[in-house]
C-alpha cells in the first residue's frame, strides 16, 4: 500500500470519511437502528458478527467506493476481519480506493470537571504495531467535552495531543477527536476554549507531526478556519454528533474546508430487511447529500 499515495487522497481528494467504528458500548444501539434487535444475538461474539455483517453490506454495496468516500474508520475487530476473504483495510484501498483508519481509544472514562477523558490505552503500542503491518494509514480516538470547563478542556486537549503523538511515532496519522456535545448549554462557548486549547498544541508541533482533527459542527460558520489552514492539519472533518442527516449536511455545508465523517447520519435509513435495491438505494442517498454538503457548490454542479 502507498502511504504517499494515502495522504494525497485525504488531503486533496474530494469527498468524506466514512465512520464505521462504532464499539462495544454504541454497537446493540447501532444495530437496533439497522433493525436488528438483541434476541438475535446472544453473546458479545454473536453481537460483533452481526455489526460485521451489517459493515460488510455497506462496504461491498455498489454506492459505496472511492469515488465520493476519501477514508473509512474502523472498529478493532473489523480490522481484524475479511471482506470477500480480503483483509478489511486491504479490501478498502485495494479494492475500493478508499483509505483505511482505525479507532484505537478504550472508550471514555467517567464525567469530572465537564468533560470525559479517554480511558487508559495500556496496550496502544501493540495496536499500533498490528495496524501498521494491516495497512492502516491514520487512528481515531474521542473524548467528549460538556461543558465550558477551561480546566477540563485543557486536560481532554492535551490528552489527545500526548496520545497523537504516541500515534505518530508509528508512522500513523492520528484524527483527534475531542467532540463536543450538541446538547451543551454553553457549547459555543466550549468550541471558543477547546479551539484556543488546540491552536496551543498545533503549534508546539515540528513541522512533519502532520495530524488530523474531528469536530463538532460549530455553532458559528467557519469558525475552525485557523485550524483547517494550519500547517500541521492535514484535514479537518466533522462528526454529525447525533444531528440528523439533513441538520448535519446543512451545517458542514456552511463550513469552507470541513469534510463529513459521519457515522449515525450515514447509516441511519439503512436497515436489515431491506431488499439490496433499498439498501443500495438509501445508502446512495445518503452518500450523495454527505458527499455534496463536504465539496460544495462543485459537487452539486456535478450531480446537476
Amino acid at each position: 500500500m502507498s502511504n504517499a499515495e494515502q495522504r494525497t487522497k485525504i488531503t486533496s481528494g474530494k469527498g468524506f470519511i466514512a465512520a464505521l467504528d462504532q464499539s462495544g458500548g454504541s454497537t446493540p444501539k447501532a444495530l437496533k437502528n439497522y433493525g436488528v434487535d438483541e434476541s438475535a444475538y446472544s453473546n458479545e461474539t454473536e453481537m460483533f458478527a452481526r455489526v460485521h455483517e451489517m459493515r460488510t453490506r455497506i462496504i461491498t454495496s455498489p454506492a459505496f467506493n472511492g469515488e465520493k468516500i476519501l477514508g473509512a474508520i474502523l472498529f478493532e475487530k473489523t480490522m481484524d476481519s475479511d471482506i470477500d476473504g480480503t483483509p478489511t483495510a486491504q479490501y478498502l484501498w485495494e479494492e475500493l480506493g478508499v483509505v483505511p483508519f482505525l479507532k484505537v481509544d478504550k472508550g471514555l472514562a467517567e464525567q469530572a470537571d465537564g468533560v470525559q477523558l479517554m480511558k487508559p490505552m495500556p496496550e496502544l503500542d501493540g495496536l499500533l504495531e498490528r495496524a501498521t503491518a494491516k495497512g492502516i494509514f491514520g487512528t481515531k480516538m474521542r473524548s467528549v467535552i460538556h461543558s465550558a470547563s477551561e480546566s477540563g478542556i485543557a486536560a481532554v486537549i492535551a490528552q489527545q495531543f500526548e496520545v497523537g503523538k504516541q500515534i505518530l511515532s508509528h508512522g500513523l496519522v492520528p484524527i483527534i477527536e475531542p467532540e463536543v456535545n450538541i446538547n451543551a448549554d454553553d457549547k459555543a462557548d466550549c468550541e471558543r476554549i477547546m479551539k484556543a486549547e488546540i491552536l496551543k498544541q498545533l503549534d508546539a508541533l515540528s513541522d512533519d507531526q502532520k495530524i488530523m482533527l474531528k469536530l463538532t459542527l460549530p455553532e458559528e460558520a467557519n469558525f475552525f478556519a485557523e485550524l483547517i489552514s494550519h500547517p500541521n492539519v492535514l484535514q479537518v472533518v466533522a462528526l454529525s454528533g447525533g444531528y440528523d442527516l439533513a441538520e448535519a449536511c446543512r451545517r458542514l455545508a456552511e463550513n469552507d474546508g470541513m469534510i463529513a465523517s459521519f457515522s449515525r447520519a450515514l447509516s441511519n435509513d439503512l436497515r436489515a430487511q431491506q431488499s439490496d435495491e433499498e439498501f443500495n438505494a438509501a445508502l446512495s442517498n445518503a452518500i450523495d447529500k454527505i458527499y455534496t454538503a463536504s465539496v460544495g457548490k462543485e459537487a452539486g454542479a456535478q450531480a446537476a
